[in-house]
């Protein structure tokens, strides 16, 4: 059974923070193999690549096979049933849609002084995307990283998947396709990202890695920042859903049970200021665990880090729910609008009870990779401008420059760094001998 609290119980607080600090899949202790993994590829490049694909994914490869072959990606996808097609076009559409008007603009300006000063935005080079295979299939990460990428402008998009047992989704490849991935390489885990980091005989380095993967993965993320850049480390899925009396108790165990189902460290938590109707949904989900086929993992999430949280009245709700943090955020009550602007920490906001979390996991356009394990506090999901930097750009005239220079250098002479100040004297020494020639 899920934890039951309620916040009128004295114990509440104890028991809330202790289920904040559960340990939901706690980073693996796996960075000792995982730096193993990302030297032996750095240092010996194709060959280790192949080892590693040929040992952990039982895939025996040479060179020439890392990466699909057009021929081999017409055939694979040429049998999509039309259906699945065209959502995904119709995902893909509203996806692109949506990160489009995230698009930032350049801005340039005089100041009072005379200065030119301003930004401009340009995109990340060549970016690596990361996408689970085997049992783990899904396009529509593909599209969540792939669609940004391309509308903010990257020149090249290339994609790693592993395919155990030579095993691949077709939807997977052909939602790379519409994402316009220029190559993909059959290969993942630990051993992917080192190559998208450092580059092999066969794969060229990028700039930046995105996506989600197993702990291995995220170890590797970790390893190889810096060397490029990588979007976030993603934790286990989570969602709390907000709902007052007023709801169809199915409705709400049905959006619990989908991220449940992600993994068995999932977190599904239930707040609502009616405690029978709180009944009513724990008994649901408990119901309904056997129709799915993911029961057991659902389950065994549910169980361990599922809740749900009687509130004394929604103010109360928003303030937990900023305690908490989540990836999604479902507010199912009379006035969704007014209740997400009490709350300030949430990875996504899903409003109203007709606006189900999965909606937003396919075809709503908003991203899904999202941040998790409370780092929304901080953080925000993946988006245009995860794929874009902005450089600064200054211009002085010599008027601007005797308006500001003097105060340039008077704090590098605080800093007791003189050539900085020098450097802002000798054109100051120059303005000063024109204006007196």
């Amino acid at each position: 059974m899920a934890a039951f609290l309620d916040t009128s119980d004295h114990r509440f607080e104890a028991a809330f923070n202790e289920f904040l600090e559960l340990d939901r899949a706690a980073i693996s202790q796996v960075d000792e193999e995982v730096a193993a993994i990302v030297d032996a590829v750095r240092t010996r490049g194709d060959a280790a690549l192949l080892e590693y694909t040929a040992t952990l994914d039982r895939l025996n490869l040479d060179a020439d096979g890392l990466a699909f072959r057009e021929s081999e990606i017409r055939s694979e996808i040429s049998d999509i049933p039309p259906e699945q097609r065209e959502a995904l076009e119709l995902a893909a559409g509203r996806i692109e849609n949506f990160h489009r008007r995230q698009m930032p603009d350049d801005a340039r300006w005089t100041d009072s002084a005379g200065a030119e000063l301003g930004w401009r935005w340009t995109p990340v080079e060549r970016v690596g995307l990361y996408v689970p295979g085997g049992s783990a299939a899904y396009p529509s990460t593909v599209l969540m990283n792939g669609i940004p990428a391309r509308v903010a402008g990257v020149d090249e998009l290339v994609m790693t998947v592993p395919t155990p047992r030579g095993a691949v989704s077709p939807l997977v490849l052909l939602a790379a396709k519409l994402c316009g991935v220029g190559r993909i390489y059959r290969i993942g885990g630990a051993q992917a990202i080192a190559a998208l980091a450092f580059g092999t005989e066969t794969v060229r380095p990028v700039d930046k890695i995105t996506g989600p993967g197993n702990s291995y993965v995220a170890a590797a993320k970790r390893q190889v920042y810096g060397r490029v850049g990588i979007d976030l480390i993603a934790g286990p899925s989570e969602i709390l859903v907000i709902a007052d009396g007023d709801n169809e108790p199915e409705w709400m165990a049905r959006d619990l049970l989908s991220q449940a189902e992600h993994d068995c460290d999932a977190r599904a938590v239930l707040i609502t200021t009616d405690r029978e109707f709180g009944k009513a949904v724990a008994g649901a989900v408990e119901k309904q665990l056997s129709c799915l086929a993911r029961e057991r993992t659902a389950a065994r999430s549910w169980e361990r880090f599922g809740a749900v949280i009687v509130a004394k009245n929604l103010d109360e709700a928003a303030a937990l729910s900023d305690r908490i943090a989540p990836e999604h955020l479902a507010l199912a009550v009379s006035d969704p609008d007014g209740l997400s602007r009490k709350i300030r920490h949430a990875g996504a906001i899903f409003l109203g009870s007709w606006t189900p979390e999965a909606i937003g996991d396919y075809v709503a356009g908003p991203n899904h990779v999202l941040p998790t394990s409370r780092t929304a506090r901080f953080s925000s999901g993946l988006s245009v401008l995860d794929f874009l930097k902005r450089t600064t750009i200054s211009r002085m005239t010599p008027a601007a420059l005797a308006a500001v220079g003097p105060a340039a250098v008077t704090l590098a002479n605080a800093e007791s760094l003189q050539a900085h100040a020098l450097s802002v004297q000798a054109r100051l020494a120059r303005i000063n001998a024109d204006a007196n020639a």
